[in-house]
């Protein structure tokens, strides 16, 4: 399995659902915080910790994992 790369160089503002519910008839979580709707792309972390700092939002910072890459041939499908 492969995983790809594209867009992994924004920093994402996530926003946590405040009183969450759960709808009665389909058992979905449901809540009247629209925040939680959307999320906030910026280009470098710096922007972002900024942007919650002026704006007095509480952050929690996630660093990305290091991806650790094994090279394989097509062929060593077959050798072994």
């Amino acid at each position: 399995m492969q995983s790809g790369k594209k867009k992994t160089n924004k920093w994402i503002l996530e926003f946590i659902t405040e009183d969450p519910t759960v709808n009665p008839l389909m058992g979905w979580e449901a809540s009247t915080d629209t925040m939680s709707e959307f999320n906030l792309e910026f280009s470098t972390k710096d922007m972002a910790i900024a942007y919650a700092k002026k704006n007095k939002i509480n952050y929690e910072l996630i660093e990305p994992k290091k991806r650790k890459i094994v090279k394989k041939s097509y062929a060593e499908n077959f050798t072994r």
